[in-house]
């Protein structure tokens, strides 16, 4: 299903905290209450904006996906484990629509991350995923990321990915 991309507006922001409210009630129905339950608020993804580029894919103009990507190191992130870089992005907070998983759109929203990655200029994607039935680690190696660590932050399994850009 070929979607189209922009970065998003704070027009977007009510459709955007729907879609990760969606996102994380559909993982709560799978794998139980975990890190991945919580809402976000519209107002929430407009604090969000301030600080990352969130990147949208559209499908007859309705937002079915959408990832973040940063400078600043996310809290989570221990830079020990990846490949020293001088520019590095930080991918998180990416959600697909529960209705339109397992289409190829996660995969089409990480290559048009690297699309933008590599204009902004940046040599690296780098993010964390839960160690935890709920994480998306498979679907980050399967798409060409590198496992580069697992570690325990404040009592919750992580495993850390790269891309080398």
């Amino acid at each position: 299903m070929p979607l189209s991309f922009s970065t998003a507006t704070a027009a977007d922001a009510a459709s955007l905290a729907g879609l990760r409210s969606s996102t994380a009630e559909r993982l709560t129905e799978l794998h139980g209450r975990g890190h991945w339950s919580s809402s976000v608020s519209e107002a929430g993804v407009l604090r969000a904006m301030e600080s990352c580029r969130v990147l949208v894919g559209r499908t007859r103009g309705r937002i079915v996906g959408m990832l973040a990507l940063a400078t600043k190191k996310p809290w989570a992130i221990d830079t020990k484990y990846f490949t020293p870089v001088e520019r590095a992005l930080y991918l998180h907070d990416m959600a697909v629509a529960p209705r339109m998983q397992k289409r190829g759109i996660g995969r089409q929203m990480l290559e048009a991350a690297t699309e933008m990655a590599r204009a902004w200029p940046a040599q690296a994607i780098r993010l964390d995923a839960y160690d935890a039935v709920a994480g998306a680690g498979g679907f980050y190696a399967r798409c060409g990321y590198t496992e580069v660590g697992r570690v325990t932050y404040r009592k919750v399994a992580l495993i850390y990915y790269e891309l080398v850009l």
